[in-house]
């Protein structure tokens, strides 16, 4: 089995239907057990994800973070054994 997994590389969170929330393609299906980790450009954790969830809002404590670049960390299992990570950005556009 091959998995395909893809991120949007930005997120629009201004409530028009388009782009409001960001969260990792495909990967519901391969691991819905993945975990996924948004930081903030000083590495201060701002939201914790589930594959399976609507995805980040572009928020942190229910307050819009400012336009720019976010990290992202994804924790997965491989094989169903092997534990994986991998990372990237999301940039947020208001």
């Amino acid at each position: 089995d091959i998995g395909v997994v893809d991120y949007p590389r930005f997120v629009t969170p201004n409530n028009d239907g388009y782009n409001d929330t960001w969260n990792i393609i495909g990967l519901a299906d391969y691991d819905p057990a993945a975990r996924i980790y948004i930081f903030d450009r000083y590495g201060k954790l701002l939201k914790q994800l589930s594959p399976s969830s609507q995805g980040w809002d572009g928020t942190f404590k229910g307050q819009k973070v400012p336009d720019g670049v976010y990290t992202w960390k994804l924790i997965y299992r491989r094989n169903k054994s092997q534990e994986q990570e991998m990372s990237g950005h999301v940039t947020v556009i208001k």
